[in-house]
């Protein structure tokens, strides 16, 4: 007999269409870039983008309105001169005529240079946009753009400046939205953590001292409970006492974790210690700004002014860094990375404003259902 010989037929390996790839590829790097650390380098990309753009478009332009008021005030010192001299035989008897042909001339000097002033002239004789048009000064109005302070320092004069300044602040303002989003709930659950671990740890006196005024209070409150006539104690304690998934307990606003594991992200975190990071990071920004600026005649105050000012969104603009930061040569260049240094301690402290924000809310939210709940549980026992 013949042996039949065994076909085997090759095994065909699935591939994935071209098109397919490319979309789950496309779909993974879009997760990535709104996940944490996408959102930071995304944010980050996009100003450094909008600092080479608004330099791009506005420098130039700044240059121009620079030397056109340099040589205006030329052609008027000029001017002025040949009207005294036109006028020198005899100034004694044509001195009303001499004061009158001055102030014309005034005038038109002082409508010419407010112009120029509105364009971004500043009356130096530096040129004007190799300086506020710089990479630090442009990364600066781009940051400021997409989180709406709005120094008013800079501003776009170009007509392509003012229409890619609306555009990026469409996009910004979102993105920068976002950001907040995620990293100041990223902020909260590690900040969670840390206050969890560090100030309600079982070695900690205050926490021993209110778990045994949660064993007192639940003793009396079991007491009250019988004498108020209702079978079901555990439903008065439960008015009185916020029962926690993570095994604490919240009495009189304070929350008590027991022995057992707990939840961190249940934790509460108080608003005394909220306002304190808060303060805290506005007193060093402040500390920084016044060894910076102090050469401007910046004093702590105006520092810390200028701190709050900034975090909180307001941005009068009446104190703006920068006037220290611009130099000559290589001491240029390390103080505009100092300014860009300033722009990441706005980044990050409106990160942090945002999570404290967020730990502020639960507290209050927690205190509420606290306070809702023993006004239930009195009105029971009345």
């Amino acid at each position: 007999m013949e042996r039949r010989r065994s076909i085997r037929r090759p095994i065909r390996r699935y591939r994935r269409p071209w098109l397919k790839k490319c979309k789950e590829y496309v779909r993974n790097f879009i997760a990535f870039m709104f996940s944490n650390v996408g959102i930071i380098g995304l944010v980050i990309g996009y100003t450094i983008a909008g600092s080479f753009i608004f330099q791009f478009l506005e420098k130039g332009e700044q240059i121009e309105v620079h030397n056109n008021a340099v040589k205006n005030r030329e052609l008027f010192s000029k001017k002025l001169w040949n009207l005294t001299m036109d006028l020198n035989y005899d100034l004694r008897l044509r001195e009303k005529d001499y004061r009158a042909a001055i102030d014309v001339e005034l005038v038109l000097f002082q409508k010419m240079f407010v112009n120029f002033t509105r364009k971004g002239f500043d009356g130096s004789d530096d040129i004007q946009g190799e300086k506020s048009w710089s990479f630090a000064g442009a990364f600066l109005f781009s940051l400021t753009v997409i989180t709406t302070i709005g120094y008013g320092n800079i501003w776009p004069r170009t007509r392509n400046g003012k229409i890619v300044s609306i555009v990026y602040a469409i996009i910004g303002m979102p993105l920068f939205l976002l950001y907040l989003s995620n990293i100041g709930d990223v902020m909260a659950r590690s900040f969670k953590w840390i206050y969890a671990n560090l100030c309600l740890c079982r070695w900690c006196p205050g926490v021993a001292k209110r778990r045994a005024e949660r064993r007192m209070k639940r003793q009396m409150r079991e007491s009250l409970g019988s004498e108020c006539g209702d079978s079901n104690s555990s439903d008065d304690m439960e008015m009185a006492d916020v029962s926690l998934s993570d095994g604490s307990t919240q009495s009189e606003g304070h929350t008590v974790y027991s022995e057992e594991s707990y939840d961190v992200q249940n934790v509460t975190v108080p608003i005394t210690v909220c306002l304190m990071i808060m303060v805290g990071y506005i007193c060093g920004g402040a500390i920084l700004f016044f060894q910076w600026e102090s050469d401007s005649g910046w004093t702590f105050l105006d520092a810390s002014y200028f701190c709050f000012i900034s975090l909180s969104t307001i941005g009068f603009g009446d104190f703006v860094p920068g006037d220290k930061i611009y130099g000559q040569g290589k001491i240029e260049e390390i103080l505009e990375l100092k300014f860009v240094f300033c722009s990441m301690y706005l980044m990050l402290g409106m990160a942090l404003i945002a999570m404290c924000f967020n730990l502020m809310q639960e507290e209050v939210i927690n205190k509420i259902r606290t306070t809702v709940r023993t006004i239930k549980y009195i009105f029971r026992c009345r």
